[in-house]
């Protein structure tokens, strides 16, 4: 009403419905948390208006936060504006606008997970596998160092290269990122007791 606007609760399907002189009518959608439900009425509304809302209370902590910038996120890709209500002041914070979405891609990213599916070899992993057990093309390029230290022993870190074919064997047997390998000497690694295990052998 500050702004300007003539404000009205419960009009038709909406909850609140606001209107700056003869500009499109604002309409905001109230619920006391993020829900499928609440996106469905949003990109409903958006059939009346450019101008829709989503209003929820204030997140509390980090885990709260975490999960209201997420929603955020989500209402910026249906072009839904978000606000906050503090109960305690009354505070209405916007955290975005109604606007088109354009994804940003990230060159980067898309490279990074080409390379990996490019390295992986065949499709080891199931869906809905817990995260720990995901196997990547790093694992499956340990685990070839590691079945060469169990059929050859300690080896020098160019052995296992030019056996494998892993040119990073050297580097990943020396970061132990599994705990797999034990550093002999300079240069040369063997296979742990955690290794062992993980290869059953």
């Amino acid at each position: 009403m500050a702004l300007g606007y003539e404000v009205k609760g419960e009009v038709g399907a909406a909850d609140v419905v606001a209107r700056h002189g003869a500009e499109a009518p604002l309409i905001v959608e109230l619920k006391i948390g993020f829900s499928l439900q609440l996106m469905h009425q949003a990109v409903a509304r958006q059939r009346l208006t450019d101008s829709v809302y989503v209003a929820v209370p204030r997140w509390k902590g980090r885990a709260g936060w975490k999960a209201f910038k997420a929603n955020v996120g989500l209402c910026k890709r249906l072009g839904v504006g978000v606000l906050s209500v503090d109960f305690e002041t009354g505070a209405v914070q916007a955290h975005s606008d109604p606007a088109p979405f354009q994804p940003r891609k990230s060159k980067p990213k898309a490279a990074a997970l080409m390379r990996e599916f490019e390295a992986r070899e065949g499709d080891p992993n199931e869906g809905g596998m817990a995260r720990m057990t995901i196997v990547t093309a790093y694992r499956q390029d340990a685990e070839k160092c590691a079945r060469h230290l169990a059929e050859n022993g300690p080896s020098r870190g160019r052995d296992v290269k030019d056996a494998t074919g892993i040119a990073r064997a050297t580097a990943m047997m020396r970061s132990n990122h599994y705990g797999w390998f034990e550093k002999q000497e300079k240069g040369i690694y063997a296979l742990s007791t955690v290794g062992r295990k993980a290869l059953n052998c």
